[in-house]
């Protein structure tokens, strides 16, 4: 792993490749016309992508590309040849979410690199180390991590790269965690087709924009983060302009070098995009109300078209970045020949004819040098020429020039291909055990030990670790008859030691089932011996995830709330699979609370048509649920026997509520307002708009 940190740029077109390419960037990643989590950017075609990656691999520049959305059964097969493309276009790795769908990569092109993307909800060192040990050459962290928490991940798992997004727009929510956009509108951000409804006027303590937080503006703590040794800074952005991509990317390159942002730099990062200034609150670990802000029109104005003209300017012509040496020969008598030399590749080309003798002034070695010295707009500067040249040796300044080109041409030719991968093809369906698991369970999760009696007739009751502190109580509820499983939050920022000494200890007191939202739990799961089970907040969205989960040591699985009945009842499984029946489900898990106002009570968020969302406050992070509670009752929706059940109980804030909201659901009465979710009419399609 390079001691310099790398740069990394977004680039939703080649536009933007070249503004970041020639601005400094070391690596640039791209999405697909498919499977990119920014569906809306131009993206690329598959000639595209080869053309990016040829044009990038002349200049020593990485691509990778974003295959970092949930992918259904029926697109695996389109995934697959995606994937394929990439190889032979000679990427240098896919950044992806679908673990189904990682696991078919490592089949069919072993070793192409794969970077697990920020939607994994990769934010402890248990989860970097899971991803690691899976094959996983590098982990994008997080966006809500501070420093402190960036460097312990660091120290426990040196061996995975990392890669810390430090320019560019901040989601409110967990990446991975949000289904704010699909279930208000379908468009799912799991999917890539996000539309920010973040963005939009939302209430909490006075604030009217409460999840609209400023762009990340931690461009300064490059070098901070290279000692730490992270591999890479990266600067969001797939979807804004190249003008936007180069400002940033030559500030980035100036607080690497340099070890300060010039002057000029800020005022052109300020002006080309923000949200009323930048924060760089979670890096700092001070998260709170100046976190936020939203685009007004001020921040539109200062975005002329001056302005980018200026910038355009600062690209237009090639970054000199590939060093090279020439060894030079002109001989009389023989054919002029010139070797040039980037210290992996080495070209030799020849002049058509042989050298003449001088007739009146022969050629000096200055003249030459003067000539091969002439690298402009090519990527290539010359660090040293070696001449050996007959004292009465003539050559015109138009034929060494002419021998240069031809010598760079094929040099960049060479560059171009950087690996040599084997790519097999592969019947994804092959893969798959056909194993029909009938479950009609039913599970209810709590927040705490204080539920009815009635839950009895649930198959088990889980309940949220940091609700399971009285032990007394837990030992009444077990002797009780109940059986009593562990929930892991969906994020454990700043206290996965503490979350791990918990499940210790419950194991100790006879706690055997956990149910695990994101790959650090599981991990921390298997790790203690508990018997595994798959959380919604997993995203398990198709039959090779599923399948993954078994070979992985999971149980079972709730799948993904973006799953449509016909998607679930069409999928093969190898382990039992559920679905929410009843519950407030959680449409974001922040880190701040709403506009950065936490408080130890909860309250609600409103939006512009006055719907209240409520707020949970937890451990270290908060929940926005859903307006109203989601309800597939068993008797409308029986899915025969191949799902189980599972009952939110998350607002239910006494015991009475919560009797009185089984004996509703028992009785299959209606509630006053209700959502079926996304069970019944699913989430869009990918679609570029």
């Amino acid at each position: 792993m390079s001691n310099t940190i790398e740069i990394l740029a977004p680039a939703g077109g080649m536009d933007s490749v070249i503004a970041a390419v020639r601005c400094g960037a070391d690596a640039v990643y791209i999405g697909a016309k498919q499977f990119s989590a920014r569906a809306s950017a131009h993206n690329f075609e598959d000639d595209e992508i080869k053309e990016c990656v040829r044009y990038c691999h002349q200049r020593g520049v990485k691509v990778h590309l974003a295959l970092n959305t949930l992918i259904f059964d029926d697109e695996m097969q389109e995934a697959l040849e995606l994937v394929k493309t990439a190889a032979a276009a000679d990427i240098d790795a896919l950044i992806i979410q679908d673990l189904g769908l990682v696991s078919l990569i490592k089949r069919m092109v072993p070793d192409l690199p794969l970077h697990a993307s920020t939607q994994l909800t990769v934010h402890t060192p248990f989860g970097a180390r899971a991803l690691y040990e899976m094959g996983f050459e590098r982990v994008v962290l997080s966006r809500e991590l501070s420093l402190k928490e960036i460097k312990e991940i660091r120290e426990s798992c040196p061996e995975v790269e990392l890669e810390v997004f430090v320019h560019g727009a901040l989601c409110m929510c967990v990446s991975g965690q949000c289904y704010f956009s699909a279930m208000l509108g379908g468009r799912s951000a799991n999917r890539g087709m996000c539309a920010q409804p973040c963005r939009l006027p939302m209430k909490y303590g006075g604030n009217d924009h409460a999840l609209s937080l400023k762009d990340n503006g931690s461009l300064h703590y490059l070098r901070e983060l290279q000692e730490i040794g992270i591999a890479s800074a990266k600067i969001e952005g797939r979807m804004k302009r190249p003008e936007y991509v180069a400002a940033a990317t030559l500030a980035a390159r100036e607080a690497r070098d340099l070890g300060f942002i010039t002057e000029a730099s800020q005022k052109r990062l300020a002006s080309v995009f923000s949200r009323t200034g930048f924060t760089d609150g979670y890096l700092r670990g001070e998260i709170g109300e100046k976190m936020f802000g939203f685009r007004q029109k001020s921040d539109v104005v200062s975005a002329d078209s001056q302005l980018f003209m200026e910038i355009r300017s600062l690209y237009k012509d090639e970054y000199q970045r590939i060093p090279v040496r020439f060894d030079f020969q002109a001989q009389t008598g023989d054919n002029m020949r010139l070797t040039v030399s980037d210290s992996k590749h080495t070209v030799t080309v020849e002049s058509d004819e042989a050298v003449e003798k001088a007739l009146h002034l022969p050629l000096s070695k200055d003249r030459a040098v003067q000539s091969l010295k002439k690298t402009g707009n090519t990527p290539y500067k010359v660090e040293h020429i070696f001449a050996q040249i007959s004292p009465d040796a003539a050559a015109s300044a138009a034929a060494i020039n002419a021998l240069r080109r031809r010598a760079l041409d094929e040099l960049s030719r060479r560059r171009e291909k950087c690996h040599n991968y084997a790519i097999s093809d592969i019947d994804p369906e092959h893969w798959l055990t056909d194993e029909e698991k009938i479950s009609q369970k039913r599970y209810a999760v709590v927040r705490n030990l204080d539920f009815p009696d009635s839950l009895r007739e649930m198959d088990a009751v889980y309940v949220d670790v940091f609700g399971l502190s009285d032990e007394d109580m837990l030992q009444k509820r077990l002797a009780e008859g109940f059986r009593i499983g562990v929930e892991v939050p969906r994020a454990t920022f700043g206290n996965e030691d503490e979350v791990f000494k918990r499940l210790k200890n419950l194991k100790n007191a006879g706690i055997r089932d956990l149910t695990a939202h994101n790959i650090a739990a599981v991990y921390m799961g298997k790790l203690l011996g508990f018997r595994v089970h798959a959380g919604f907040g997993m995203n398990i969205a198709n039959s090779y995830t599923l399948q993954w989960a078994k070979e992985y040591g999971i149980s079972d699985a709730v799948l993904s709330v973006e799953l449509n009945i016909r998607h679930i009842e069409k999928m093969r499984r190898c382990i039992p699979v559920g679905i929410l029946r009843y519950g407030y489900l959680p449409l974001m898990i922040t880190r701040s609370a709403p506009a950065g106002k936490s408080c130890k009570t909860n309250g609600f968020l409103q939006d512009r048509r006055n719907e209240k969302f409520p707020v949970i406050q937890g451990e270290g992070a908060c929940e926005i649920l859903n307006c109203v509670p989601l309800i597939m009752p068993e008797k409308d929706y029986p899915l025969g026997n191949k799902v189980f059940s599972v009952f939110l109980f998350t607002v239910e804030n006494s015991v009475e509520n919560m009797e009185n909201t089984l004996r509703k659901i028992r009785k299959n009465q209606d509630f006053e307002r209700k959502t079926h979710g996304l069970y019944l009419r699913g989430v869009k399609k990918f679609t570029i708009f």
